[in-house]
């Protein structure tokens, strides 16, 4: 018998009382979907001298896509380990349905994983592959289940290959048909995609968002790509040098980063930054214009010093045709000269050098700017991000209408 590369079988001795009650179910011929209700509490992880993961809190949202967020070594696959059974905490609770799972071997617990490096049984064809775990439950309709997900990944021509007549993509392609196949309650994916081209990520993802939403997982999927967390949706779990940051909705955890280390884990390319000073009427950029607020904007603080995020796509090379009707103050304007102008897809990031430093903006459309070329960069004041001394956020953008770069 093979070993299984994917974690542990359906079958174990480790049922959780939903998985009990399935089977009672079962018993009967009624079908009964759960989904399992994960907690960690005051999880942490040393080795030796080395603190890979803090004490935290995690309540993962059930039968939902969480993306753990974070640069390498921010501690998302320590973090996952542990979620798997594969490492055991220094200290705290993995919580499954209300039981503390701390100890129970991987072969006795219900979860599918897929690492970065794509792990499939090289003697079995494709088709084997996707249905041994269908065939460790003893299953019937294994093959049209195999030919569902081969279509779904679109690797049903590759049916009767082995792993090794495949492309690196078409191989991952394998691993996540036969983690979907497991049907686990619990799917870790440990940034699968990273090894693959570019064009192809982006297949994937749009398949997987599909796949994920159409499944009954709790979906665990590890990145460092702050676009792939937005694309994914769900919630997002934010992490940074072993330390877990912020958790929620993925689209608030964006809009409102509660810290500048938040802001900076999910901003790509990465949100300009700007020292600033109290001042009357608004906050003084240093070594540039004063960033005019309104008395509702004006921060709830008695700290002097702040710093101005700003995200890339909320500069424009032209101004607000709106001028000051919004929220009563007008654009700021920031003159500066261009040191360098990228193409990626269809946006334009440009490198601007200006008395506040380098600013780098996010303009839609394909646009030619020559290096050294004067420019003004603007920005309205309420799409700015506020940060207080210490770096915890005081003021959020206003979601306003859509800025257009305007060339």
């Amino acid at each position: 018998m093979h070993n299984e590369p994917c974690i542990g079988p359906i079958a174990g001795k480790y049922l959780t009382k939903k998985n009990k009650k399935e089977t009672q179910f079962a018993a009967k011929g009624i079908k009964v979907i759960t989904v399992m209700q994960l907690s960690l509490e005051q999880i942490s992880k040393s080795v030796g001298a080395s603190q890979h993961l803090y004490p935290m809190d995690l309540r993962l949202q059930p039968d939902a896509v969480t993306v753990l967020l974070g640069a390498t070594q921010a501690g998302k696959t320590s973090l996952m380990r542990i979620m798997a059974g594969l490492d055991v905490p220094a200290s705290g609770r993995v919580m499954v349905d209300g039981v503390n799972v701390v100890g129970v071997p991987v072969r006795e617990r219900n979860v599918a994983m897929v690492y970065q490096q794509f792990i499939n049984y090289p003697s079995l064809k494709v088709r084997d592959n996707i249905a041994s775990p269908l065939k460790l439950r003893g299953e019937s309709g294994i093959e049209q289940r195999v030919k569902e997900l081969a279509e779904k990944l679109h690797i049903e021509m590759f049916l009767d290959r082995l792993p090794a007549e495949l492309s690196g993509g078409q191989q991952q392609r394998v691993a996540l048909a036969r983690a979907l196949a497991k049907g686990a309650p619990l799917m870790l994916l440990d940034e699968p995609l990273v090894n693959l081209d570019y064009k192809l990520r982006e297949e994937l993802r749009d398949e997987l968002s599909t796949l994920f939403a159409a499944g009954n997982s709790t979906v665990v999927y590890a990145t460092t790509e702050p676009g792939e967390a937005l694309l994914l949706g769900g919630y997002t779990a934010v992490m940074d040098a072993g330390e877990l940051l912020q958790y929620g909705p993925t689209a608030e955890v964006f809009h409102r980063p509660k810290s500048l280390r938040v802001a900076r884990a999910f901003s790509d390319p990465p949100m300009n930054l700007l020292a600033a000073t109290a001042a009357l009427g608004g906050l003084q950029l240093v070594g540039g214009p004063l960033l005019a607020l309104s008395e509702s904007d004006k921060p709830p603080t008695l700290s002097h010093k702040f710093t101005v995020g700003v995200r890339s796509s909320a500069l424009r090379v032209q101004a607000d045709q709106y001028g000051d009707a919004h929220g009563g103050v007008g654009d700021v304007a920031l003159p500066g000269k261009v040191e360098l102008a990228e193409i990626s897809g269809s946006n334009t990031f440009l490198h601007v050098s200006t008395a506040v430093g380098e600013l780098v903006a996010q303009l839609t459309g394909v646009h030619h700017f020559d290096l050294g070329e004067l420019v003004t960069l603007y920005v309205h004041p309420t799409h700015v991000y506020v940060f207080d001394a210490l770096g915890m956020l005081l003021i959020a953008p206003v979601q306003a209408r859509s800025n257009k770069a305007g060339r």
